[in-house]
């Protein structure tokens, strides 16, 4: 059955979202030789959870872990767990950029539709599990 664009099911667009945000996140990052989990990892340094914690539902095991890391290691940017003041300004001026890509994901999205949206796809996530 073709579906139009205006008969297409949630996990079509979920995919397609999914698929754009990640192209569009490589862009973004491709100017620092960065991917999106690179990003991810970064950012994660600089929170309260291990990197593999906060990467989980990301990554498929520990080699997808290590090709997120290394780089940074190999940058002086992480040592360990640990951002080097070096990774620091780097996670700073990279979220500067996200930050902006963020707001240009959801323009013309008000607060109480984005919140709307991510309660309907949390609901059906739960919903999922009962499945």
């Amino acid at each position: 059955m073709y579906m139009s664009e205006d008969n297409k099911p949630i996990g079509w667009w979920l995919k397609e979202l999914d698929r754009r945000i990640e192209a569009s996140f490589e862009r973004l990052l491709a100017g620092d030789g960065l991917g999106r989990r690179q990003w991810q990892a970064l950012n994660a340094a600089a929170g309260d959870e291990p990197i593999a914690v906060a990467l989980a539902p990301f990554l498929a095991g520990d080699s997808e872990l290590r090709a997120a890391t290394e780089p940074l290691e190999a940058r002086g940017w992480l040592v360990g767990e640990e951002l080097t003041a070096e990774g620091q300004a780097a996670l700073e001026r990279l979220t500067a950029l996200v930050v902006t890509q963020r707001q240009r994901l959801s323009a013309g999205i008000d607060d109480g539709e984005y919140a709307v949206a991510l309660g309907v796809l949390r609901k059906m996530t739960q919903n999922s599990s009962a499945v």
